[in-house]
């Protein structure tokens, strides 16, 4: 199957490869054009969960073709349940502003990287970080945040960082930790939580 997606907003690849794929449960092989990286990054991610083996190739500038193809034996990814037998309990933190509360910036900054330090303390049950809007300057080059976030992603936390975001800020080229993601993963990851704490 070969799918046209280039011109759509996110999270409208995702989606429209999503859509693709589930109404053919036993597709093999998938092309998907696109025209932005995070769009191919958001492309790759859904079909690597649906047992695909990807490659993404740059047509030219601005333009990307996904390829996917699974083998006979692949099955969809299924998200883990369960630790040492017992139910996972999965918290999600949502950040929205590189800073924490309102009033003074430089006292919220240092808040902010307090915050995020700390997240560490939560142990395994801090499952994913997801970064939207201002919130996605923390993942960034130059971010005081940058080492601590880099850190949880080490200790298997999943972070997300919202690619709209950093297309709109500019910051897609400088992102240093995190998968770049679209609304279908943040509103699918909000559904499986948990526990959300928001800032």
């Amino acid at each position: 199957m070969e799918l046209d997606l280039k011109g759509l907003a996110c999270p409208g690849p995702v989606l429209k490869t999503r859509e693709a794929v589930l109404a053919e449960p036993e597709m093999m092989s998938i092309r998907v054009h696109v025209d932005n990286p995070a769009a191919s990054e958001n492309v790759q991610r859904f079909l690597n969960s649906q047992g695909f083996s990807v490659r993404i190739e740059n047509e030219k500038e601005h333009l990307y073709v996904v390829w996917g193809e699974r083998a006979r034996e692949s099955r969809p990814v299924v998200a883990e349940t369960e630790r040492s037998g017992e139910p996972m309990r999965r918290v999600l933190v949502m950040l929205t502003h590189d800073t924490m509360g309102t009033g003074d910036r430089v006292l919220g900054e240092k808040l902010m990287v307090n915050f995020v330090s700390t997240l560490k303390e939560m142990g395994a049950d801090l499952w994913r970080v997801v970064c939207v809007n201002g919130g996605v300057k923390l993942a960034v080059s130059g971010a005081a945040t940058l080492a601590a976030l880099t850190e949880l992603e080490a200790r298997g936390v999943s972070i997300l960082v919202c690619g709209t975001c950093l297309t709109h800020f500019d910051l897609l080229a400088h992102k240093q930790v995190g998968e770049t993601t679209n609304m279908l993963d943040i509103v699918t990851s909000l559904e499986l939580a948990d526990k959300v704490i928001s800032l």
